[in-house]
């Protein structure tokens, strides 16, 4: 490796997200961009220097000099880029969900074992201070055992983009389900501590965009469209190997006091814990419960509200400095799409399956 850690972007979109966390790293230069929309690379030009922009993602990992790359492309295209970066020589950061096909997702996993190369999953959630002072509490023993989550994400009119690829079912794998409930199951997942999941019952529905409703207020809005093949809102119950369970709902559009917002919620045999985000923000979101001589305890904790992208860049860059396995790992990313798969079949089917 040279003297700095060398990286390329593919997907100028959200990768300007990444881009702009690879920059406050000193052992880190961001060598080179990929996009099939020359457009996108003056997201991340604009303020940070690259020297060499590409239109193809096979152009860019052809390049030798290139140690690390993070993808941050359309969800069906994250399985072949990660298996061409790391078949490559090349570490991957790629953009959740790890795929849209459990089987493709197996196939990364392999891949980075076989080619001994780092596999890590922006779930960057993990990674805010709120996210981080409940797993500290966690692993202090404060909760306990953990035995019930309830975990969500609702928006009142979320729509992505009807008619984009991401209400297209082939090239997204699904909707809320897909898009944001992967953030919170990891989420949940991460704090009690990766139980083993063995069944699924799940549902889902499709309210609002069939008719051209919901969209968020950012996207691309298409009225009578007919590309919406997904879900607009799903919910599910989960039950692990160690009689745990875990319950969840997820909208991108809907009736509720929720413009946007994100909750995990834990009920452990020594005390609980509240995460709840309002519209992205970073304050006020902790509640901890427990009891100290016999009476009932509310506490708000104290803790540096800080986001999640950054330091999720950093930690992939550490590992790859330290030779140290990354988490989220690609494991982990396949832990929730085996979840989500499943939740998805059992909506289809009408009731429970076995994972």
């Amino acid at each position: 490796m040279a003297d700095k850690l060398r990286v390329g972007i593919i997907g100028c979109g959200a990768g300007r997200f990444h881009a702009r966390g690879y920059a406050r790293l000193p052992e880190v230069e961001v060598v080179a961009l990929a996009d099939v929309n020359p457009e996108r690379f003056r997201h991340i030009t604009e303020e940070i220097p690259v020297p060499r922009l590409y239109t193809s993602y096979e152009e860019l990992l052809a390049q030798d000099d290139i140690d690390a790359v993070s993808i941050a492309l359309p969800n069906f295209l994250h399985a072949p880029a990660t298996l061409a970066a790391l078949e490559a020589g090349k570490h991957v950061l790629v953009e959740k969900p790890l795929a849209t096909k459990v089987e493709d997702g197996e196939k990364m996993v392999e891949a980075a074992r076989r080619t001994g190369r780092k596999l890590m999953i922006c779930f960057n959630y993990r990674f805010r201070g709120d996210s981080q002072v409940i797993k500290r509490q966690i692993e202090a023993g404060r909760l306990g055992d953990i035995y019930f989550a309830r975990a969500g994400w609702l928006r009142q009119s979320g729509i992505p983009g009807i008619g984009s690829w991401f209400t297209d079912k082939e090239r997204s794998g699904g909707g809320p389900l897909m898009d944001l409930g992967v953030h919170v199951l990891d989420l949940a997942l991460w704090f009690m501590g990766a139980p083993e999941p063995i069944a699924v019952s799940g549902a889902t529905y499709a309210a609002f965009g069939p008719r051209g409703r919901g969209s968020w207020r950012f996207a691309r809005f298409e009225p009578g469209s007919d590309g919406f093949t997904v879900e607009d809102m799903a919910t599910g119950y989960v039950r692990f190997a160690n009689g745990a369970t875990l319950s969840l709902e997820v909208s991108w559009a809907s009736y509720t006091r929720h413009p946007d917002d994100y909750y995990v919620h834990l009920f452990g045999t020594e005390g609980g814990a509240e995460l709840n985000v309002h519209q992205y923000g970073f304050t006020d979101t902790v509640r901890l419960f427990g009891e100290a001589a016999g009476t009932f305890m509310e506490m708000k904790p104290q803790y540096t509200p800080e986001g999640g992208h950054d330091k999720a860049i950093e930690e992939f860059v550490r590992c790859i400095l330290e030779d140290r396995e990354p988490s989220p790992s690609g494991e982990d990313g396949l832990r929730v799409l085996r979840i989500v798969d499943a939740l998805y079949r059992s909506a289809e089917v009408g009731h429970e399956v076995t994972i």
